[in-house]
């Protein structure tokens, strides 16, 4: 027998609520909805629950606005059953219920990251290691030091030691044999990159090479060096080497699946700077079609940079793609619902309501607060004075008559903003809220408790709805 849920909520949200209920078909539960006789459903605490609602009924599991406060598991113990948020968005129930095993863990991944400094040389000492932290900060397994041609690196060894004193794992990326000799002495934990020309060096350390083809395109001779390595009993990771757009992208993916499937169990590395870095389009996209490949192809490590300004959230890109392709893979299952981290400039169901919907939510205002929402017809604008919709805020104002009042029209100003920015991007708005950048930014996106136009704050609506 299914569950009966009860769905709590406010004035304004009960209508909407019910028709989002009634559209899932078929309902895994029953439901009752109890209007707790608050305004806004997104102002309700766990202490305004348990002061008016009295019992659960003969519910089996309460349901409560995704952006209630407080908690809810001392509801739970109080009410003797589950008492859960649901999403942000009550237009996003159906998905809530219908995939909620996707929401899961995400803590799980199988690739490691190497972050490189590749201006390393160039760095001293506390330079080094404020990059390692924010790369280790962002998911960054592995700081890789790089070395720069033709450009002395007297404090290499330091800046190894620096960082092993921390508890880095470190590697060390020269195209010289020397410094990457250097670099196993000072207690690296890999080398990149050996071929078989230069293998001499891992017999010397005991750091971990990264071999490559002597060419890019000759494979045979990394498998040559591969062979030689596991005579020798010896770890070592295989790079196929990823080439650019246009320059031998499409033949260096063909070469990693040859990698793969002559060497099952070989550890493998992609280097996916050459189309991060060398790509004019955002690196989110490219990072998750990137770590699709490398799930597929079991790689267990790859190599990344942030130099390119248009790339530097690279490696937190990288730690969000390969934890999403982690779980959708153990799922056998698409890379879809998992998590909004790579969703920056789009969102996949930006627009929750509909102009009619949002229509019927006006006509129940009674005060001068503005509300503002986005439909696929634009921005809406509306308190008990008047409708306004726009595709640009600067047709909007004069409707609103907020010339003298500053402030009023500053807040006014940053929402239609954003809600602009919103409707053009198809990005999903939330008044009072950052836009969602995903990992894009640094800022969280934490709810802002900021005025409404109109005189009445949010501070101010809590009280007259009885919130302490």
């Amino acid at each position: 027998m299914p569950d009966h849920v009860l769905f709590l909520t406010g004035k304004l949200a009960e209508k909407s609520l019910h028709r989002t209920l009634e559209s899932i078909e078929p309902s895994p539960f029953t439901y009752e909805v109890l209007n707790i006789g608050i305004t806004v459903a997104g102002l309700m605490t766990a202490d305004l629950i348990k002061r008016r609602v009295a019992d659960a009924g003969k519910a089996k599991r309460i349901v409560v606005p995704g952006r209630c406060r407080g908690d809810l598991q001392a509801l739970t113990q109080h009410y003797g059953i589950p008492v859960e948020r649901g999403p942000e968005e009550l237009k996003d129930l159906p998905e809530f219920f219908g995939k909620k095993k996707k929401l899961r863990d995400l803590s799980q991944y199988d690739v490691r990251i190497f972050a490189e400094i590749v201006d390393a040389p160039q760095l001293d000492i506390a330079g080094i290691l404020q990059r390692a932290a924010r790369y280790k900060r962002d998911g960054a397994d592995v700081i890789d030091i790089g070395c720069l041609p033709d450009t002395p690196f007297p404090h290499m060894e330091d800046a190894i030691r620096a960082l092993k004193e921390v508890s880095y794992r470190v590697s060390v990326d020269s195209v010289d044999p020397q410094e990457l000799l250097r670099g196993g002495k000072a207690g690296a934990d890999y080398l990149l990159s050996l071929n078989q020309e230069t293998l001499w060096v891992a017999d010397e350390v005991e750091s971990i090479p990264v071999l490559i083809p002597n060419q890019p395109a000759d494979l045979e001779s990394l498998f040559r060096a591969m062979d030689e390595l596991e005579k020798k009993q010896k770890p070592y990771i295989a790079d196929a080497i990823l080439d650019p757009i246009h320059f031998g992208f499409t033949r260096s993916i063909v070469r990693y699946h040859a990698l793969r499937a002559r060497y099952p169990q070989a550890e493998i590395m992609m280097g996916v700077g050459n189309l991060t870095e060398l790509t004019d389009a955002d690196t989110s996209g490219v990072n998750a079609v990137l770590m699709g490949i490398i799930s597929e192809l079991g790689i267990g490590s790859i190599l990344t940079t942030e130099v390119s300004p248009h790339a530097r959230r690279a490696v937190r890109e990288a730690d969000a793609a390969r934890r999403i392709m982690y779980a959708a893979r153990e799922d056998t299952s698409l890379p879809k619902d998992y998590s909004a981290a790579l969703l920056i400039a789009h969102d996949r169901k930006p627009f929750p309501d509909t102009e009619a919907e949002i229509r019927d939510l006006a006509a129940a205002i009674k005060d001068p607060s503005f509300r503002v929402q986005v439909s696929e017809a634009g921005i809406h604008i509306y308190n008990r004075d008047g409708f306004h919709t726009a595709e640009d805020p600067f047709a909007l104002f004069p409707d609103l008559k907020l010339e003298q009042d500053g402030s009023h029209a500053f807040y006014l100003g940053v929402e239609l903003a954003r809600a602009q920015i919103a409707w053009q991007l198809g990005k999903r708005y939330t008044q009072d809220q950052e836009l969602n950048w995903g990992v894009a930014t640094d800022k969280k996106q934490e709810e802002q408790s900021v005025y409404h136009a109109g005189g009445t704050t949010l501070q101010a609506q809590k009280k007259k709805d009885g919130e302490s």
